[in-house]
Formats: C-alpha cells, structure tokens, sequence
C-alpha cells in the first residue's frame, strides 16, 4: 500500500479495526504510519481519544520507539546496521561516510526530502556486515564506494 495523506475519516477506521484488540496501541500505531508514512500530532489526538488514552501515554509509545516517525521520511530511507558485527566489519567508518556524504545525522532528512538516514542496531546481516536496508532492501558489504552508488541509483527511480 502507498503512502496517503492524512485524512481524519480514514484513520478512524483504521483505529476502530484494531480496537477489539487486546493492546491495541501498537497495532493501531503500526497501521496508521503504514497508511500515512508517520504519525504527526494529529494522529496521537485521535488515537487517544478513539481509545480511551491520554495523548501523554500515546506520545510516550510514539517517541520511545524508534520504528515511529513524528515527521515524513524522504523518499529514501536508508538505515545503516550498527550492531557489533557490522561494527566489526567497518560499520563506523560507513557510518560516518553516510553521515558526510548525506549532511545530515541519523534520525534526520536531507533539506530537499529526498534521503532520511536512520540506525538500526540489527539486520539480521551479521555475515555480510557491514549491512544497510535501503527503501526496505537489504544490502550486505557495504563500502562507502556502494553506499553512494546505492544513493545514486535511489534518487535515479
């Protein structure tokens, strides 16, 4: 399913499909960022009041998870493994690579929206460290030299 703008009607649906659930948050949570690529403020307004929650408790579940974004991500999103294996492997100097070469820091977007860099601390790689997930791609061996190549053929589609 794409990416749809925020639309208050469609995004209860979703709330009421899940709310039968037992710890419907997380579930809830999960289908609305789907639906509309993050959860802005207007979603934690109604998901607390669709289920009975105080917008503190909502916020707190949204920002301590880093799978949840406040904001939209760019049309690229590329997540950079820095587990102990990919660590091992050259991690850090990719990481910094990445951050260089993109001029922003993990958990940022470029200023034109076209790439968000996030951390993750496992892709499940561990034999082909260092790895990245690109756009929900996994990609092993990672150099700086690949890194940019994988940028580059991003921003071509």
């Amino acid at each position: 399913m794409s990416v749809q703008e925020w639309s208050a009607d469609a995004a209860t649906e979703i709330v009421r499909a899940h709310s039968g659930v037992r710890g419907a948050l997380l579930p809830v949570l999960h289908a609305l960022q789907e639906r509309f690529g993050h959860l802005g403020p207007e979603a934690t307004r109604l998901v607390a009041k669709e289920l009975n929650l105080s917008r503190a408790d909502v916020h707190g579940v949204v920002t301590f998870y880093s799978d949840f974004r406040t904001a939209p991500p760019g049309r690229t999103v590329i997540a950079v493994c820095r587990g102990e294996a990919c660590q091992s492997c050259g991690s850090r100097e990719l990481e910094r690579h990445a951050q260089h070469s993109l001029g922003i820091g993990f958990g940022e977007t470029t200023a034109d929206g076209s790439v968000t860099l996030d951390q993750v601390f496992c892709l499940g790689n561990c034999a082909l460290s260092p790895a990245v997930q690109i756009d929900g791609r996994l990609v092993g061996r990672v150099d700086a030299d690949l890194f940019d190549r994988l940028v580059s053929d991003a921003a071509a589609r």
